[in-house]
């Protein structure tokens, strides 16, 4: 399943709605499950283990915070398969706080991406004043500012779920697998405010 995801562009990221604690599914447009992760409740530090079925047997990436209770948490994001780092995704702490923001860092800790919650007078109206308008990020190049991928929440107060959008990066720089993992934190972390 981990091929289907570098070969494609377009995604739909999902919290379950009645799992305890967080359960998120990866889908394809045409709604096929292509990833699945739940994570523990109680644990002082972030784990978060993404699966190619429901059942979670087959673990192709980990997600796993650097230090317990971090609140400008990094999470380094490995392949489970070749246990190789596929690189590091960090919380911007007290900036998320008002807007969500992340750095991505690749394999060798530089920095080289980020994304960002669409605009700060919209972070601020979905915090202090209705929830209910959806969540658009954006993933971008460090060095140019160019959009390399889109995430859109869907309209649904009882639903969250993500588009995810990579056609912008048709150079692929950014890999599909530090991507997706980036939206299961945004659903994961910054999901909880909402």
């Amino acid at each position: 399943m981990i091929e289907e995801i570098t070969g494609q562009s377009k995604f739909i990221v999902r919290r379950d709605i009645f799992a305890i604690g967080g359960a998120f599914r990866v889908l394809t447009p045409e709604n096929k499950l292509l990833l699945y992760s739940r994570q523990k409740i109680f644990k002082l530090k972030e784990d978060i283990r993404v699966y190619n079925d429901l059942e979670r047997h087959d673990e192709v990436l980990h997600l796993s915070a650097k230090q317990i209770l971090d609140f400008s948490g990094a999470f380094d994001v490995i392949d489970s398969k070749t246990r190789e780092k596929v690189g590091t995704l960090r919380r911007k702490g007290i900036r998320s706080m008002i807007r969500d923001k992340w750095e991505i860092l690749d394999e060798n800790n530089n920095l080289f991406a980020y994304t960002e919650e669409d605009s700060m007078g919209m972070a601020l109206l979905r915090r202090f004043l209705t929830n209910l308008i959806p969540q658009k990020f954006t993933i971008s190049d460090i060095n140019t500012n160019n959009t390399l991928v889109k995430i859109n929440q869907a309209f649904n107060p009882f639903l969250h779920w993500f588009t995810v959008d990579f056609s912008p990066d048709f150079e692929k720089r950014l890999d599909r697998r530090l991507g997706i993992a980036a939206v299961i934190l945004l659903l994961a972390i910054e999901g909880r405010q909402g």
